[in-house]
């Protein structure tokens, strides 16, 4: 049963909890300004001393989104809670492939990802050793076709996915995401190793989640929450997310079954 949270708040339910993975893209802001009451509610965390990370799905290091944070008006203290999948894809490509040859996918202004081996990077895919998946080509970021041509003959190499998730709204844009062009890759017969939610290496890898009692908060079901279930972390679903038409016009049960997700509670948005 998911307990609707909009009249009592998360803070009927902060004491059940030591720690809080929040989602930032959807949750604290949407890519053009951030959401009072969200940071409200992690200023009334940090009086309280709880634990929580800024887990997002960015193809980019922790630095570049606490910077973008920052300039966004978000205080240091809240923007230094950062921990991204690019993060995570750039520790295991240090570790992997720092040396061997890679194509980009993605636009130019992710490149501070690679840029520590960035003398690695090919321009033709096919003169790649493997591909570094960030999003889409500036120009073509609509039109998924264009990259299934591109793909096409090269399964035979690993694709990292810094972002699985498969769209994002920009205020009220929608726009594809890495994960979109990793599932073309996929259905192609491509290997993709994702890095950030669901996957769950990336809970771990951002703090110490041993003996805790953990609550994922987000807007996507498929990441967000998803991540949550196989976890066995308790989930807080904000339904004016990546998913409000659906909840809109679908039964709410009816939908997480469709996702094949529990959620425990919901909330319109992030609220004390």
């Amino acid at each position: 049963m998911t307990k609707n949270l909009n009249n009592s708040g998360l803070k009927s339910i902060v004491e059940n909890y030591d720690l809080f993975f929040v989602d930032i893209w959807g949750v604290v802001h949407n890519g053009i300004y951030f959401f009072e009451d969200a940071i409200n509610a992690l200023n009334e965390l940090d009086k309280l001393n709880k634990e929580y990370v800024l887990l997002t799905n960015a193809p980019r290091p922790n630095y570049s989104v606490k910077k973008f944070l920052i300039k966004m008006g978000i205080s240091e203290n809240i923007s230094n809670k950062v921990y991204t999948s690019g993060q995570a894809s750039l520790d295991y490509l240090l570790k992997n492939f720092k040396n061997k040859k890679f194509y980009h996918l993605g636009p130019l202004r992710d490149f501070d990802l690679f840029y520590l081996f960035q003398e690695n990077k090919v321009n033709e895919i096919n003169k790649s050793e493997y591909i570094i998946c960030t999003g889409l080509f500036d120009g073509h970021n609509q039109d998924l076709y264009y990259y299934k041509k591109i793909l096409l003959g090269e399964k035979n190499k690993k694709m990292i996915c810094t972002n699985p998730d498969l769209v994002v709204d920009r205020g009220n844009e929608r726009e594809y995401c890495a994960g979109s062009i990793a599932k073309i890759f996929e259905e192609q017969g491509g290997q993709v190793e994702y890095f950030g939610k669901p996957y769950p290496n990336v809970y771990s890898q951002s703090i110490n989640v041993k003996n805790k009692k953990i609550l994922c908060v987000g807007d996507n079901l498929n990441t967000d929450i998803k991540g949550a279930n196989i976890q066995n972390f308790s989930s807080l679903l904000i339904s004016n997310g990546i998913h409000r038409e659906e909840l809109i016009n679908k039964n709410q049960n009816d939908l997480f079954k469709e996702y094949n997700v529990n959620v425990d509670y919901i909330q319109d948005s992030l609220k004390w």
